[in-house]
């Protein structure tokens, strides 16, 4: 794991400037680090690489790596689990290699097959290929968006790199802030690709290559979800005894590649079905005790460390734990800003950090369970969606009673549960499995002045299916999943220089799940059916059978006691009328619920949103960064 920037400009530009662009990403390659400018037809190409040393631990594993013709220049941030397989490949074709690193494999795959090569890795990867030859900058991001790429471009200036930091170095680089993301930023705690939180500046979308050439960009998309859903789920595996022998080989060897490290390595281990099931493979396939790790809360109802243990001593792996308690998470919340860049409020990254932070005293490389729920139909909010579905004829009905007749002048809008509200203002075919957002009331957007631009995700036509459950599952593969959870995982196991790996979102595994019938994974109310059933073969169900507890953490209360002040000074009148982004007085309103008891637990994610803003605002706006 490593991290990367660079850029292009018709502008002299000057090494040292290269380098503090670089310095801001140490944290994510402590090991080694490197940069280098070339200027050709007119241009300054820059490229840099911060490197925590995974393969290869020599000199000969430095970036940026150049191709033996010196025609090609790389920087590379993640791990490519095939490239021993590739470079026999390459090699058989008459390549040669200096090093055991999977960066060079990239090289002489690109020359070999050129924007091809990206279908051909099977890893985690955010990749800048310098192409002297043609005068071309390449970026290219994994199918799944495990790993970050930014780029900035205005006028004449092109900029990327893996972490928003080290773009704002630049010192052509402007902050504009983007309101119109802000809304959607209040209730989904995160910004969606393709946008960030500045004007001109974006994330690269998982699956994508971009080419920069003369100025011009072109991005093209080498693997897409829905398409290969689509094409995938007419070849459906019917015999369930098949599906589940071919999906543990599928994880086993998917476990196995990520297992390749030349650092000590271990798993998180929460003691869910899913961390459970990776560290039971690893396990199987290891042959000395693998080291494990999971945070314990002060707080039962969110502590799972008993379960964690109870699995850990039945695999036999060497186990350790760390209780937290408040003032340990408190303590971190300070540092969100600065690891992740723009505004990011799922709260469940403070305990990340911890594990990781755990982790990182004994490994460098850390397996996760992240995917699984999102693959095999794992979220409690799953449950909901096959009642709703059928109630939709229903709510359309009512809907054009209130909207339609003189019943609508009685306002019953205003006196029907919200559960019953949201599915009667589900109206809109693009967005059916979100109607969550009609509880609030358009709070997000009124919470915003002026263009605050559209909350939930347009597109749920363009899924060919009638199943709503999967609908959703699909959507939340394209958002949430790399927008939120593989984000949080990356920015909180990088502040500490640690390598989080996860075998379940293999693209073979994903794509391996869109050919098993949905009974497979939801079956009368068992969520991950076949998962748990795998689960069931390497730890006793006793063990495992138990409600989904999640990494949640109290907000709602951190924001009434131990932020309060700060959450306070935030809201005053002068400070939000000098910011000029948010509606005083609907703020004040929603504050005032939150002390007096009254919020729901949407409007508290609305408020702890608003509060990390604050927090982003304050340390990359108001500040000097």
């Amino acid at each position: 794991m490593c991290g990367i920037c660079g850029f292009i400009t018709k502008e002299p530009f000057h090494l040292n400037d290269l380098e503090k662009m670089n310095n801001t990403l140490v944290h994510r390659g402590p090991d080694d680090n490197g940069e280098v400018i070339f200027q050709k037809d007119g241009f300054y190409f820059g490229l840099a690489h911060s490197r925590l040393s995974i393969l290869d631990l020599s000199e000969m594993g430095h970036q940026p790596m150049h191709s033996d013709d010196s025609t090609i220049s790389i920087v590379f941030n993640g791990e490519i689990y095939n490239y021993i397989e590739l470079r026999e490949e390459l090699r058989a074709i008459g390549y040669r290699f200096r090093s055991n690193t999977d960066t060079e494999v990239i090289i002489y795959a690109y020359q070999q097959w050129g924007t091809n090569c990206f279908n051909r890795l099977n890893g985690m990867f955010a990749i800048a290929i310098y192409d002297k030859s043609k005068n071309e900058l390449i970026l290219a991001r994994d199918r799944i968006g495990k790993k970050p790429l930014y780029y900035y471009h205005k006028y004449g200036d092109f900029v990327y790199a893996s972490e928003l930091k080290a773009i704002m170095k630049y010192p052509a680089f402007t902050k504009e802030i983007r309101r119109d993301v802000i809304s959607g930023y209040l209730y989904h705690q995160y910004i969606s690709a393709p946008n960030t939180i500045f004007k001109d500046t974006f994330k690269l979308e998982p699956g994508s290559f971009l080419i920069w050439k003369n100025n011009t960009v072109t991005i093209q998309k080498y693997w897409n979800i829905i398409d290969r859903y689509s094409n995938l789920s007419n070849q459906l595996i019917t015999d369930y005894k098949q599906a589940k022998f071919e999906l543990n080989d599928l994880l086993k060897d998917s476990v196995s590649k990520r297992m390749i490290a030349d650092v000590p390595l271990g798993s998180f281990l929460s003691g869910g079905i899913d961390s459970s099931l990776v560290t039971a493979i690893s396990q199987s396939v290891s042959s000395k005790p693998i080291k494990t790790y999971s945070i314990g809360f002060d707080d039962p109802e969110y502590d799972e460390s008993a379960f964690a243990n109870e699995i850990a001593d039945y695999l036999g792996t060497h186990h350790t734990v760390m209780k937290i308690n408040t003032d340990d998470m408190v303590d971190l919340v300070e540092s969100i800003p600065y690891y992740y860049d723009e505004p990011f409020a799922d709260a469940s990254q403070i305990p990340t950090m911890l594990v990781s932070q755990l982790a990182k005293r004994d490994v460098t490389v850390a397996l996760s369970g992240d995917g699984g729920d999102e693959l095999f139909c794992g979220y409690n909010m799953y449950d909901k969606l096959p009642m709703v579905q059928k109630l939709d004829r229903y709510g359309g009905i009512l809907h054009y009673l209130l909207e339609e007749t003189k019943i609508k002048k009685l306002n019953l809008n205003e006196k029907i549960p919200s559960s019953v509200r949201a599915v009667v203002l589900n109206r809109e075919e693009r967005t059916k499995t979100q109607l969550l957002y009609h509880t609030l009331d358009d709070l997000p957007n009124r919470l915003v002045k002026g263009n605050s631009g559209e909350v939930l995700f347009f597109g749920e036509d363009k899924y060919p299916l009638d199943n709503w459950q999967m609908r959703r599952m699909l959507l939340d593969m394209q958002t949430y999943l790399p927008e939120d959870i593989l984000t949080k995982v990356d920015r909180a196991s990088m502040k500490y220089s640690l390598e989080a790996r996860c075998p379940i979102i293999d693209y073979r595994i994903i794509e391996y799940s869109f050919q098993l019938p949905h009974d497979f994974k939801y079956y009368k109310g068992t969520k991950k059916r076949i998962l748990k059933d795998l689960a069931y073969e390497y730890i006793p169900s006793k063990l495992l059978d138990r409600p989904k507890k999640g990494f949640g953490v109290p907000i709602d209360t951190w924001l009434k006691t131990s932020l309060s002040n700060d959450l306070k000074r935030f809201s005053e009148r002068t400070a939000i009328m000098k910011q000029g982004i948010f509606e005083y007085e609907v703020l004040s309103e929603l504050i005032t619920k939150l002390y007096d008891n009254k919020t729901n637990g949407l409007e508290d994610r609305v408020i702890w949103s608003f509060y990390v803003f604050q927090l982003w605002y304050r340390e990359y706006i108001e500040a000097i960064f």
